[in-house]
């Protein structure tokens, strides 16, 4: 499910073109738009034309809290207009034009294009740059995604239990430079918060169920699977109550000499459930993993770049078994493991399934953001490994994507989600004024 926002349109007009035309394309367009999930429309019903009808839009507008303002051209108009609307409206905006109508009598008709150049214009040299131009006849749906990446990263409540894991230091952020660029809060926990955690009998049983009929867990002792069980609620319970949106964990190397196992096996389990957990203590993985959601992305994850062959051109995208279980590639057998931490590890073991693949990394460094892009493909392979893991090619070298990774210091997570989200993440970037690296 995508997340939801909030959006306020305007049709901008002047008597001199053909705003009779341009009112029947916005009627139309409304009802376009209403068809679109997950929004929230805010629209101004009637032509904006005078400065007067300018300023009671963008006073209408000022008490709605939008996330974005759409301004169609719909034919030429004031340069007045735009502005006494960004002015009242801090959010990004959409400059829409239209495709010019056939012509009637020898004279133009919209000029709706002239009308954007004119915004755009306006804009850029009042310093904003949060602002995106579309011609065509339909909405920029990709636009809308963007602006939902910014508003979940904006009300986002991230929690870390413990801290980042030892030596990690490429995964710590400063929060006040994570609340800057993004508007998301971070709360810290310690590990002994989750471990203590009261969660009802009924609730450890039914997740004991749940692991059984999920995994082979023939390896594993009576002890270990109450542990994982037990751990499994006490997550699900703790990220509940405390109304997170994201949780980072310490996940060693204290978890599993202290509680009794790692949280991996509880991890992968919760995450088919569409929670977002992050290793290590990544809260900008975490971060990362919310961008994907927001986009309507299914379970995303955290993987390690764990191995190339520049031979066969393929990367192995590896963690020690945290990977959501329901993304099992249904072949091998799904199973959890101990075989880390002297026999406390409890991993989940399973190849994930083949499919189109988005990668995304949003990564602090050096006082500000960046973001790293890529499309990718899961293809089969055997279970030959502990942990979860896939087979990975690119639309170019493996060398080169790993020299991306390498020469730009990015950290040694991204998320990864099945299907394509690129260019609205794209958006968020021109708009947060974040370097793509792709």
């Amino acid at each position: 499910m995508k997340h939801t926002v909030k959006l306020a349109v305007v049709c901008l007009a002047r008597k001199t073109y053909d705003y009779g035309a341009a009112e029947e394309l916005y009627t139309k367009i409304r009802s376009d738009l209403q068809k679109i999930e997950a929004v929230d429309w805010c629209f101004i019903e009637t032509l904006v034309i005078s400065q007067e009808d300018g300023l009671a839009a963008a006073a209408n507008l000022a008490t709605e809290h939008v996330d974005g303002l759409i301004c169609i051209s719909g034919t030429f108009h004031l340069g007045h207009l735009v502005l006494m609307l960004k002015r009242e409206l801090s959010v990004p905006v959409l400059l829409w034009g239209l495709p010019e109508l056939p012509y009637n009598g020898g004279k133009i008709r919209l000029n709706s294009v002239c009308g954007v150049n004119l915004n755009a214009s306006n804009l850029y040299k009042s310093g904003y740059d949060d602002y995106t131009v579309i011609i065509q006849d339909s909405v920029d749906e990709d636009w809308i995604d963007a602006l939902r990446v910014i508003k979940a990263m904006k009300g986002a409540k991230i929690g870390i239990i413990g801290y980042r894991a030892d030596g990690f230091f490429n995964v710590g952020v400063q929060d006040n430079l994570l609340y800057g660029q993004t508007g998301a809060l971070v709360d810290h926990y310690e590990l002994g918060d989750v471990y203590s955690y009261a969660v009802p009998d009924e609730a450890v049983k039914a997740r004991e169920e749940h692991i059984r009929a999920t995994f082979d867990v023939s390896t594993l002792s009576v002890f270990q699977i109450e542990k994982v069980s037990s751990l499994a609620a006490k997550l699900d319970a703790f990220y509940q109550a405390n109304n997170l949106s994201a949780l980072a964990i310490r996940c060693w190397p204290e978890f599993a000499r202290d509680f009794g196992v790692s949280p991996c096996a509880a991890m992968s389990l919760l995450q088919s459930e569409g929670l977002i957990l992050a290793c290590e203590g990544d809260i900008d993985g975490a971060l990362s993993m919310i961008a994907h959601k927001a986009l309507g992305a299914q379970t995303p994850f955290l993987f390690d770049f764990s191995q190339v062959d520049f031979e066969q051109d393929f990367a192995l995208f590896w963690h020690c078994g945290v990977a959501p279980c329901n993304l099992w590639d249904g072949v091998c057998n799904r199973s959890l493991d101990t075989y880390f931490a002297g026999g406390k590890g409890v991993t989940a073991d399973f190849v994930l399934k083949s499919g189109e693949l988005s990668v995304l990394r949003l990564d602090s460094a050096r006082g500000g953001y960046r973001m790293f892009l890529q499309k990718a493909k899961a293809i089969p392979m055997e279970k030959l490994l502990k942990g979860t893991y896939m087979k990975v090619v690119f639309d170019r070298p493996v060398r080169e994507v790993l020299n991306l990774v390498l020469d730009n210091g990015l950290a040694h997570h991204s998320s990864v989600v099945y299907g394509t989200y690129i260019r609205a993440l794209e958006l968020v970037a021109r708009i947060k004024g974040w370097k793509v690296i792709q």
